[in-house]
Order: structure tokens, then C-alpha cells, then sequence
């Protein structure tokens, strides 16, 4: 929650991004609205297909919804908070709330606030990853900025399209 879903689509959407904020009632964090349904984006590849995003809500109580949004989807960026009191146990938390998706579908790790918050270092998300048997890429992004989102999208289609063609990373 607040790691910067509904900015990234909104950074980077062509079209105003559809969102189901509402009031937010978790005062353990500092946030006037939070996403309980999802929030929805579109973006035009450079061959013309278009790519719809997704964002879930970040609470684990709409967990149903993770469940919901990631049925037939193509891959799954996973969106972490540096300056959180725990980002590594946040990262087990969607790693399992995620783990049935995560067993074929390609997967990016974005970690926000970073600069300011450099600990946990990508490194160690790296090894936390590894520790669960998984690898997937891990890059420090600025949510905010399309061009860091960009990135981060990239970086997800070259996995998909490495898994579509059946070559090895």
C-alpha cells in the first residue's frame, strides 16, 4: 500500500487511467486514498499491440483481487517500498500471495524510494528472491517519472518474450 501503483499507470497511460480509490482507513499509513478494487491503464507498443495495466490493490485484504487480476495475465510486475519498516517481509508477503502465478508467469521486481532509503539494497532483494528459488530481474525505480516505468515494462516484456520463445536466461 502506497508504493506508487495508480502513479506508475497514470505515469505512463495514454489514455486517464481508470481508478477505484476510496477513503483510506488504515491510519498505520499516511495516505488519503487507497485502491480497493483496481486501477486500469493502456499503452501502445512501438508495433502497435496495446498493452493493458493493471494495478491490485496493495493490501493483503484484497487479496482476492491479486487472484482476480492476474488470471490470464501475461506477466507481473511487483511493486515494493524501500522507505517501509520491513520491505523484505512485504516481498514475502506478495511472493506468496503470488506464488501460483509465479510458478510460470515472468515477473520484474520495481523498488521505489531506494535513493532515499538504500537498505534493503537490490541485493539483498536479489538474495531473497534466490532463497525462494526464484529469479527475476530487480530494478530501483522512480514511480513517479514514465520513463523509470518504461523501464520497468521493458524489462518484463523481454522477460515474456524469453518465455515465449522457450530460450533460457
Amino acid at each position: 500500500m502506497g508504493v506508487g501503483k495508480t502513479t506508475a499507470i497514470a505515469a505512463i497511460s495514454e489514455r486517464a487511467p481508470i481508478s477505484t480509490d476510496v477513503a483510506n482507513a488504515d491510519a498505520s499509513v499516511a495516505k488519503a486514498t487507497t485502491t480497493v478494487g483496481l486501477d486500469f491503464g493502456e499503452l501502445t507498443l512501438d508495433n502497435g499491440d496495446r498493452l493493458r495495466l493493471y494495478g491490485t490493490p496493495g493490501q493483503s485484504r484484497f487479496d482476492f483481487m491479486w487472484k482476480i487480476l492476474v488470471r490470464d495475465a501475461l506477466g507481473l510486475a511487483i511493486l515494493l517500498d524501500n522507505s517501509r519498516p520491513a520491505p523484505l517481509e512485504d516481498l514475502a508477503t506478495y511472493l506468496d500471495g503470488f506464488a501460483d502465478a509465479l510458478q510460470d508467469m515472468p515477473c520484474a521486481l520495481g523498488i521505489s524510494r531506494s535513493e532515499s532509503h538504500p537498505s534493503p539494497s537490490l541485493d539483498d532483494y536479489a538474495r531473497a528472491l534466490h532463497a525462494r528459488g526464484l529469479v527475476m530481474p530487480v530494478l530501483a525505480v522512480d514511480l513517479r517519472k514514465g520513463s523509470d516505468v518504461i523501464s520497468l515494462i521493458e524489462t518484463l516484456l523481454m522477460q515474456i518474450e524469453v518465455s515465449d520463445t522457450g530460450a533460457t536466461l
